[in-house]
């Protein structure tokens, strides 16, 4: 496998990087990161911590192991698909649930959720595997 470019590289380790930071963010305070717009005053709920730190758990597991493989050569395409499948998972949970949720959830979910993935597609487009 062709090594990316320093930038390109640079890029990819920032975003897995900002992704592994949310993912803790979740699993320490998931009140405090899903309680506004997403799932509104219910994030707090004991039931709603507990799904929270799973999807925390999620994001550090999968792009911790994609930044250790990226760093090391490693291909990492089917972490960065198993993360975009969860992304994608995320609005179709929320598009499903939406009328017990925030008014907005869904298209908040929508742009945020999307937007990752993205971002994730961007990083198996920038290392070139």
């Amino acid at each position: 496998m062709p090594e990316p470019n320093s930038a390109a590289r640079g890029t990819a380790v920032a975003i897995l990087s900002f992704r592994i930071a949310y993912g803790v963010g979740l699993l320490l305070a998931p009140k405090r990161l899903a309680g506004n717009r997403w799932l509104g005053a219910g994030a707090g709920e004991p039931a709603a911590e507990v799904a929270l730190r799973g999807l925390g758990a999620r994001e550090v597991g999968l792009h911790g192991l994609a930044l250790a493989g990226l760093l090391r050569g490693l291909p990492v395409r089917p972490l960065l698909g198993a993360s975009i499948a969860g992304d994608l998972s995320d609005i179709a949970s929320t598009a499903i649930s939406r009328e017990g949720l925030p008014d907005g959830s869904a298209a908040a979910t929508a742009a945020v959720a999307g937007g990752s993935a993205l971002l994730t597609a961007a990083v198996a487009v920038l290392i070139g595997e």
